[in-house]
């Protein structure tokens, strides 16, 4: 979604009574904005509870897992701003809905209410979902402080964080039909560290999550994919099949073992093996996806070993029909978690 308005803001936090919003019918007082894109913002928040005898939001919850012990929860205010954006975050509120994993991010409520706007009183939305929260920051926050520092996960964390993403995706696709995330890469991966055990990694963000299979039967509807995938799909981190589709061919889930290819090398470099690209002069970040030129850090040593790399390359394979499914990856992945915990 485009440019964010800060004209606005003002107005919207007077609408809501300057730090204390209602989701339905639970109260929640905003403690601070934790990150904002586009039009939307996130902020962590704490339940307002007047009487201690309410269960308040957590009698929603299926999993009791879910519920915070001291009431916090991220909360994802998104400013609609015409129909267009309305339908697409109601899309993603269906399609969050279909999914229950551990690693993957459950939205736990939501509320989409209409705001009259004073100078010329016309209606627009705004949403309210709720999350829990994860403090830590994603995946790229942390390869960002870790590269400052010249730090790297060891092998046994890379594999266990990727592993913990492999089944996120694994349950998506798996579903009748199977759906793709589509925007697989290290800013929709959330990072918790944990004492004595590797970090839990939870899969974010299902706003370009669609059903995976798609038959492309002419040149037309290879075209509209293209440019459905520039608006969705980040582009380091998305598929040759995405960049240049052949006017007959089917596209399965098989978008998302790229990404986690891309991701898997982002979780032990810090970035996509085709970010380099963007950065040479005459470069071509598309030139070095379909043609899935990787480049591998050069230095004495690597900190990982080759066993890692040829992983990434397995995955990174520029034909989708011969690039493997995510059950053979979690077969992998768990042979060399073996492999490396002796």
């Amino acid at each position: 979604m485009g440019c964010s308005i800060s004209g606005l803001n003002g107005l919207y936090d007077a609408v809501n009574g300057g730090g204390d919003v209602w989701i339905n019918e639970n109260r929640f007082k905003i403690i601070r904005q934790l990150g904002e894109g586009g039009f939307a913002y996130v902020f962590l928040v704490k339940e307002v509870l007047s009487d201690p005898s309410n269960p308040g939001i957590s009698k929603k919850f299926k999993d009791p897992s879910h519920i915070s012990d001291d009431g916090t929860y991220a909360m994802k205010k998104v400013l609609i701003q015409n129909s267009e954006q309305l339908e697409m975050v109601r899309e993603e509120i269906r399609v969050s809905s279909l999914f229950s994993h551990p690693n993957l991010l459950p939205l736990l409520d939501h509320a989409i209410i209409s705001v009259k706007v004073a100078q010329d009183q016309s209606l627009k939305h705004e949403a309210y979902l709720l999350f829990p929260v994860h403090l830590d920051g994603t995946l790229l926050d942390n390869a960002k402080t870790m590269n400052a520092k010249k730090e790297f996960f060891s092998t046994l964390d890379v594999l266990q964080i990727f592993r913990q993403l492999c089944a996120g995706l694994k349950h998506m696709h798996s579903l009748d039909p199977p759906y793709a995330h589509n925007d697989v890469k290290p800013g929709n991966v959330l990072l918790t560290h944990r004492k004595g055990q590797p970090p839990l990694a939870i899969l974010m963000d299902f706003g370009s999550a669609r059903p995976a299979r798609r038959q492309i039967r002419s040149r037309s509807e290879a075209l509209q994919l293209q440019e459905w995938a520039a608006e969705h799909v980040s582009a380091p981190f998305r598929a040759p099949e995405l960049w240049d589709c052949p006017s007959q061919c089917d596209i399965d889930e098989r978008t998302d073992i790229w990404s986690l290819g891309c991701t898997l090398y982002a979780i032990m470099y810090g970035v996509s093996p085709f970010e380099y690209a963007l950065g040479e002069s005459g470069g071509s970040l598309q030139l070095a996806i379909v043609n899935a030129q990787i480049k591998w850090p050069t230095g004495p040593k690597s900190p990982y070993p080759e066993g890692l790399h040829q992983f990434v390359t397995w995955m990174l394979q520029p034909q989708a029909t011969v690039r493997p499914r995510i059950d053979d990856i979690l077969i992998h992945v768990d042979k060399l978690i073996s492999k490396f915990s002796h």
